[in-house]
């Protein structure tokens, strides 16, 4: 197969709003050994790209500028030593970057099949929020069938995504959202309870549903205020997981809870963790979530595509946060 030497990309020239994104040509990038070179088909859009194009989350050393954290696509060469992909063969992948283009780079053990019956652009929706869902709620806070669940947010790519990973694996599930129409839709992906802060005060509504005893676990992209608050809502021996901060990092906390209650604090970024640490997470997810998807059991949610060179109507999209679900760009 010969490739092109040069491929379309959009690049971040200068830090800004979305009109910032710029159609560009790069030549191809080069599989490294353990990498994958993948002709993309389609690209997820992430919130931390958002964040990378205003300036605010680097790429971590030795990633690509270019921004994009998921692809699915076709692989079309192999770095040294990969032995456990073909080319020809149809994966998703996660990256640290470089997904807004023609063609990027993979590490191999960071690709996954399409499930069954996946076309590239749902596909391509799967690998930033299922490995990020599965790594904080399942192995960093330890969510069990029985257990009761709250995560922030439900309609985003994140929230759509855990609530359907916490209902497939026996929880009870509670989300917040900011209008009636998004409750409805996180009730039908199969949310218990669906709260909308625009009406309701979570910690009533959780202290009210759970009788006074609160949830097992939190998973929290808004920080600020709400961290006090989640605190509240927490059962005894609960465990809060931090994953971005749409409120801001800085907090002020009474501890005294967080003794009484023996609460469990944590949080984490996938993008900067080695590649060992997150080939973990996808060995997991391919045996423990794969047949979910590969049933149809639950599925990710694509509320709209966009070409790549709209990347930047993708971004004004996901900020105005009027999206159900994931936005990908289709290359």
């Amino acid at each position: 197969m010969t490739l092109p030497a040069i491929m379309k990309c959009i690049e971040i020239p200068s830090f800004g709003g979305p009109e910032v994104l710029t159609l560009a040509e790069r030549p191809i990038p080069v599989a490294k050994p353990g990498e994958v070179l993948i002709q993309v088909a389609a690209a997820g859009i992430n919130r931390p790209d958002v964040v990378q194009r205003q300036g605010l989350y680097p790429p971590p050393p030795g990633a690509s500028d270019i921004p994009g954290l998921e692809v699915a696509g076709t692989v079309v060469a192999l770095g040294d030593g990969v032995t456990t992909l073909a080319v020809g063969d149809r994966v998703c992948a996660l990256l640290t970057g470089g997904g807004y283009a023609e063609y990027c780079t993979a590490a191999a053990s960071l690709c996954l099949p399409l499930p069954a019956g996946y076309d590239m652009v749902k596909a391509a929706a799967l690998p930033e929020t299922f490995f990020t869902v599965w790594h904080n709620v399942f192995q960093r806070a330890h969510l069990a069938a029985g257990e009761s669940f709250l995560v922030h947010g439900g309609t985003g790519g994140i929230g759509t995504t855990a609530i359907q990973l916490a209902k497939a694996f026996g929880a009870r599930v509670f989300t917040t959202a900011g209008s009636a129409a998004k409750c409805a839709a996180c009730v039908t992906l199969g949310a218990d309870r669906a709260i909308n802060y625009t009406t309701e005060d979570f910690v009533e509504v959780i202290a009210a549903e759970t009788g006074k005893k609160g949830v097992d676990v939190i998973l929290d992209m808004v920080g600020g205020d709400y961290l006090p608050r989640n605190i509240k809502s927490l059962a005894a021996d609960g465990r809060h997981v931090s994953i971005a901060f749409l409120r801001g990092p800085k907090a002020e906390v009474n501890f005294l809870p967080v003794m009484l209650k023996r609460l469990t604090l944590t949080g984490s970024t996938l993008r900067p963790q080695p590649v060992a640490q997150k080939a973990l997470i996808a060995a997991e997810l391919r045996e423990k979530v794969w047949p979910l998807l590969d049933q149809g059991s639950l599925a990710p949610l694509v509320h709209a595509t966009f070409g790549l060179a709209e990347a930047a109507e993708g971004h004004r999209l996901m900020e105005s946060s009027a999206h159900i679900g994931k936005i990908v760009l289709v290359v």
